[in-house]
């Protein structure tokens, strides 16, 4: 990963470039975050690393994937899927 939790060549001013959002931010992984496992019915904790925010949606990195999900009031990610490895995929993918 690069600077700021980031991989290897990103930054926040590139994250925004790509995904079209001026007001993207990176926090570190100091939320609670989890991921709904449909086939089990629940929710799954995620360990996270760094968490991209843009408006009401997220891409968090965990485990080497970058999850979609949204964030609640009291600041509790849930995700519902993997967008992949690739963080310029994953941000496409909004």
């Amino acid at each position: 990963m690069g600077g700021g939790g980031l991989p290897q060549g990103w930054t926040v001013e590139r994250v925004r470039e790509e995904s079209g959002d001026t007001r993207a931010a990176v926090s570190g992984g100091e939320r609670f975050v989890v991921v709904e496992d449909w086939r089990l019915g629940e929710y799954v904790p995620l360990e996270a690393g760094v968490i991209l925010t843009f408006h009401e949606l997220c891409l968090v990195e965990a485990e080497g994937e970058w999850f979609m999900g949204r964030t609640e009031a009291d600041g509790t990610v849930i995700c519902w899927a993997s967008y992949g490895s690739d963080l310029g995929e994953a941000i496409r993918g909004l």
